[in-house]
C-alpha cells in the first residue's frame, strides 16, 4: 500500500480544507488552521469504528459541498449526508444519518478535533443552559474530560478568534493526547449517559455545527524547513525490546540477542504455556506480563513456569473489574507472593497493559514500590490514516515525559508499541480467546483486527527512528516496538526481512551508549544518538515530512546537517 493517499483540497472564499475520504481535515481560515478535523463517526458497543464510506461528492454549488455516506462493518448500516456550507466568516456542517436496521452504539454523530497547539489557550465553554464557564485547554495531558455540557466553545488560536456552536445534542471534550492523537476531541453524547444505546430502525440523527472566525491578527512566521535539532547528552540509551510474535506457527528463526522479548500471557487461555515456550526460543531476556486468571492457582502455575528462564522483569494485570488492565495493589501482591513461593527473584514492574490513558487515570492504584512503570502505545487507535501516524510522534514525546513524571524516579518501560491496538481495552464483550493449547491459530493480538499493510512500507523505517527518538527521554529505560515476526513483525512469517528491520539494526548499534536526546522543532524531523565510551558520537536522523528536508543537528561535540528525502532516515555524517 502507499504510505500516503492523494486527497482533494476544497476552498470557498477564506475557507479551505483537505477532504480525506469522509474527513474534513485541517480546516483553515485565511490560511490559519482553525480545526484539525470534522467528521461523522459511528462506534459499536465495543467502541469499534465502522468505516464511513463516501458514495458521492457533490460540489456543484459554490460554497457548498455534500457528501453522501454509508457505514460498513461491525453490524452498522447507517446512511445519510454531510453538508458543508462556507459563507463569509461562517463555516457550517449539517449531518443527517439514518439507521436502516436496529443498531446498538456507544456513539453516533459529529466529532470535532482541535489541534494540540491550542494547549494552554484560554477557553470559554457555553453550556446547554446558556451559562458560560471560563477554563483553558490543558497543557499537561488531562486524564479526564476538560469540558462538559458543551453547546458552544470560544477560544483564540494563531491570531484567530474562533467561536464554535453545536446543535442536535449535548457535547463534551476529551484530551486525545492520552492515546497519542494530536488533538483534543469534542464529541456528542456525554459518557455519563448509559451506553451502549439503541438506534431503532429508521431513526435519524440530526446534528449541526457552526464555526465563525471573528477576527485575525498577524502571527509569527512558521518554523522553517531548516529548523535545528539540538541534542543533549544524559542517561543511558534505552534498551530496544521487541514484542513476542502472536502469529500462528510455524515460527521462523529470530535473533533476539540483547533484546528483551515482551510476552503477554493471558492465564485464562489454554495456550499460554506454548506462547511462553515460543517467546523463550532464542531469547536472552524476557519481559513477562501476566493477565490474571480466575484463581491464585493459575498465577502460581505461571510463575513456576518462569523458573530457569532468563526473565528480567515481570508484572501482573487485572483482567476485569474496577482495576481492569491495571497492575493494582492486589494483583502485584499476588504476583510477589507466588514469586516468593517459587523462589524466583526478578524485578516486579507495573502500570497498565493498555494505553497511557489508563496510566494517566489509574496510577493511584499502583503500588509505590514497583521496580518500574509500563504502558503500551498505539498511534492508530482512533483513525487509520497515515497523517494520524505521523502526527502521533510529537505526542509520543509528551506522553513519555509525563510518564517519567508519574514514575517518580522508577524506570519507564514503553511497550508494546504497535500501529494498531494489540487488544481492545474498551470492549464491553469478552475478548477473543484461543480454544487450543497450541499456537496453530496464534494467540492474543493475532485474534484481533490489528494487521496493517504499512508494516511492509519502506517509510515505516523512518517512522520507527522518529518514534524511538520521541520516546527516548531520560527515565525511559526500554522501548519495545512491534512483534518479532508475522503480520505485525520486524520479519514476515516466512522469515524474510521487512524494510523496517534496517531501522531496528541501526538503533541496536547505539545500545550501551550515553543517550543523545532532543525534541523536534516541528514534529516532522527527529534525531537520536549516542556517545560511546571513547567520546565518539553516532546520530540517526528521520524526516517524516512529505518534502525533502535539510536537517541541521547540534550535539555536544559538533554541528552537522543531513539532507533527507521525504519519509526517509539516515546517519549524520
Amino acid at each position: 500500500m502507499s504510505w500516503y493517499w492523494e486527497h482533494r483540497t476544497w476552498r470557498s472564499g477564506a475557507w479551505g480544507f483537505e477532504l480525506r475520504d469522509d474527513e474534513i481535515a485541517d480546516l483553515t481560515f485565511e490560511g490559519r488552521r482553525v480545526l484539525r478535523s470534522i467528521r461523522a463517526v459511528v462506534r459499536d458497543e465495543d467502541w469499534n469504528t465502522p468505516v464511513m464510506v463516501v458514495d458521492a461528492v457533490d460540489d456543484g454549488t459554490p460554497g457548498r459541498l455534500t457528501l453522501r455516506l454509508h457505514s460498513e462493518g461491525f453490524g452498522a448500516d447507517l446512511h445519510g449526508t454531510l453538508v458543508v456550507t462556507a459563507t463569509g466568516d461562517a463555516f457550517e456542517v449539517e449531518l443527517e444519518l439514518g439507521a436502516h436496521d436496529e443498531f446498538w452504539t456507544n456513539r453516533a454523530g459529529l466529532v470535532v478535533l482541535h489541534p494540540p497547539q491550542t494547549a494552554g489557550a484560554p477557553l470559554k465553554v457555553v453550556h446547554s443552559d446558556g451559562t458560560v464557564e471560563k477554563t483553558a485547554f490543558p497543557r499537561q495531558i488531562s486524564p479526564h474530560q476538560p469540558a462538559f455540557d458543551i453547546a458552544g466553545l470560544h477560544w483564540r488560536d494563531a491570531g484567530a478568534d474562533i467561536r464554535l456552536r453545536f446543535g442536535g445534542d449535548v457535547f463534551e471534550m476529551e484530551d486525545q493526547r492520552n492515546w497519542t492523537d494530536a488533538s483534543f476531541k469534542t464529541y456528542s453524547r456525554p459518557l455519563a449517559l448509559p451506553f451502549p444505546y439503541r438506534l431503532a430502525a429508521g431513526e435519524v440523527i440530526n446534528q449541526t455545527l457552526r464555526v465563525r472566525v471573528h477576527e485575525t491578527t498577524a502571527t509569527s512566521a512558521a518554523v522553517g524547513t531548516d529548523a535545528r535539532i539540538t541534542l543533549a547528552a544524559g542517561g543511558a540509551f534505552p534498551v530496544l525490546g521487541v514484542g513476542a510474535a502472536t502469529a500462528p506457527d510455524p515460527a521462523p528463526a529470530f535473533e533476539a540477542a540483547g533484546m528483551p522479548v515482551l510476552v503477554e500471557l493471558d492465564l485464562r487461555t489454554p495456550n499460554w504455556r506454548a506462547a511462553l515456550q515460543r517467546a523463550t526460543a532464542g531469547a536472552t531476556a524476557l519481559d513477562v506480563r501476566f493477565v490474571l486468571g480466575a484463581d491464585a492457582a493459575s498465577l502460581g502455575e505461571g510463575v513456576r513456569a518462569l523458573v530457569g528462564l532468563p526473565v528480567v522483569r515481570v508484572s501482573a494485570f487485572q483482567p476485569d473489574g474496577a482495576a481492569r488492565h491495571v497492575s493494582d495493589h492486589e494483583a502485584t501482591a499476588a504476583l510477589r507472593e507466588q514469586l516468593a513461593a517459587a523462589d524466583v527473584e526478578v524485578a516486579v514492574i507495573g502500570g497498565v497493559r493498555s494505553h497511557f490513558t489508563e496510566l494517566n487515570r489509574e496510577h493511584a492504584r499502583l503500588p509505590e514500590d514497583l521496580d518500574g512503570i509500563t504502558f503500551s502505545m498505539t498511534p492508530l487507535f482512533h483513525s487509520p490514516a497515515t497523517e494520524q501516524l505521523v502526527e502521533a510522534v510529537a505526542i509520543q514525546r509528551l506522553v513519555a515525559e509525563q510518564a517519567v513524571e508519574i514514575a517518580g524516579g522508577a524506570p519507564v518501560h514503553v511497550g508494546p508499541v504497535t500501529l494498531r491496538p494489540h487488544f481492545n481495552d474498551v470492549a464491553t464483550t469478552p475478548p477473543p480467546m484461543a480454544d487450543h493449547s497450541d499456537l496453530a491459530a496464534g494467540y492474543g493480538t493475532q485474534l484481533t483486527d490489528a494487521d496493517d499493510l504499512r508494516y511492509d512500507a519502506p517509510e515505516l523505517a523512518a517512522w520507527t527512528i522518529a518514534s524511538f527518538a520521541a520516546l527516548a527521554v531520560p527515565g525511559v529505560a526500554s522501548v519495545a516496538h512491534f512483534e518479532q515476526w508475522g503480520p505485525r513483525g520486524w520479519l514476515r512469517a516466512d522469515g524474510s526481512a521487512r524494510p523496517v528491520l534496517a531501522a531496528r539494526e541501526a538503533l541496536r548499534t547505539l545500545i550501551g551508549t550515553t543517550l543523545l536526546h532532543g525534541n523536534s522543532p516541528d514534529g516532522l524531523v527527529w534525531a537520536v544518538g549516542g556517545v560511546a565510551a571513547d567520546g565518539s558520537e553516532a546520530v540517526l536522523v528521520a524526516n517524516l515530512d512529505r518534502v525533502e528536508r535539510t536537517v541541521p543537528v547540534r550535539t555536544p561535540g559538533r554541528t552537522a546537517s543531513l539532507t533527507l528525502a521525504p519519509s526517509s532516515w539516515g546517519r549524520l555524517p
